[in-house]
């Protein structure tokens, strides 16, 4: 793992801020443009008083140096997958608590970090690390440990490329602005990694779940549905959206919020965020109040 410092003086440069960063460049991004963790490179080492870049071969590097941070601040370039990766590092060694993550997207697999509200440029997204504040946000963790920062979708069925994040029907996501969020995340995530997300033809499709929020439930297996996505809502709750199986007009969604959600019934696959996992006969997620700190642009 290769590792170069870097420091500016503050009295050549008055702006330049006290934090001592530790960068850590994932090899993905270096590998599809150099050209943008080269810029944010030059940025962030002009604007912090020292800088400490790793250029990790892969991810057993990548998790050592996040380990071996000490006092500075970790910054990590990268796509969706080095963004949560590192934030599953962090909750498995129990320093999410204490440790304000930053993130420079760069990579194809973007979704995740503009629903976040990251800057998605070199030059903003560098300028939001040095000069931005850090917000807590809520997180999801499930029965294995897991982690969800943007939203679990079941089934992992692909999702048309051209509904990109934003996009969504009017009527009832109008009235709810979380819903056209949580669909327009799901569609985002789901259109961002077509590699790994391909799934064996007949997983996707009604299924017959049950779906219990809080211990009360939702919908039962006796009423087929056709999706289910869990998100984290504001406030330290889960937001559900069921769409039960319609036959002629289509069925109005079943939406419900809570603490934990419980999802069982025959082997299921999910999509957490851009990862597809499974099958598994139940899972949990528990949604968790302010447990993670990301810097974003001020304002």
């Amino acid at each position: 793992m290769a590792e170069v410092a870097t420091s500016a003086s503050s009295s050549a440069n008055p702006s330049a801020r006290s934090d001592q960063l530790l960068v850590v460049v994932d090899p993905a991004a270096r590998r599809l443009d150099g050209e943008s963790v080269r810029i944010a490179k030059d940025v962030l080492s002009a604007g912090a008083a020292h800088t400490k870049v790793c250029l990790p071969d892969g991810p057993e590097e990548f998790a050592r140096a996040l380990g071996r941070r000490g006092s500075r601040r970790p910054v990590v370039v990268g796509d969706d997958s080095a963004l949560l990766r590192a934030v599953a590092l962090l909750h498995r060694r129990r320093e999410l608590a204490g440790c304000a993550l930053s993130v420079v997207p760069v990579g194809s697999a973007l979704g995740l970090a503009r629903s976040l509200g990251l800057p998605t440029g070199a030059v903003a997204a560098a300028r939001a690390v040095l000069d931005g504040a850090e917000r807590r946000l809520d997180l999801l963790v499930d029965d294995s440990d897991g982690v969800v920062l943007g939203a679990v979708g079941i089934p992992p069925s692909p999702v048309p490329a051209r509904e990109d994040a934003g996009s969504g029907p009017e009527g009832a996501a109008a009235v709810r602005p979380w819903l056209r969020t949580c669909q327009s995340l799901v569609r985002t995530l789901a259109a961002s990694r077509p590699a790994r997300t391909a799934v064996a033809p007949g997983a996707a499709g009604p299924a017959r779940l049950r779906v219990e929020v809080d211990g009360v439930t939702l919908v039962d297996l006796d009423q087929p549905v056709e999706a289910v996505t869990v998100m984290p809502g504001a406030g330290g709750v889960a937001v559900v959206e069921v769409r039960p199986l319609s036959v002629g007009a289509q069925a109005s969604p079943l939406t419900a919020s809570g603490r934990t959600v419980t999802v069982s019934g025959a082997h299921f696959r999910y999509r957490a965020d851009a990862v597809v996992c499974g099958p598994v006969g139940t899972r949990t997620w528990v949604a968790r109040e302010g447990a993670w700190g990301l810097t974003l642009p001020a304002g």
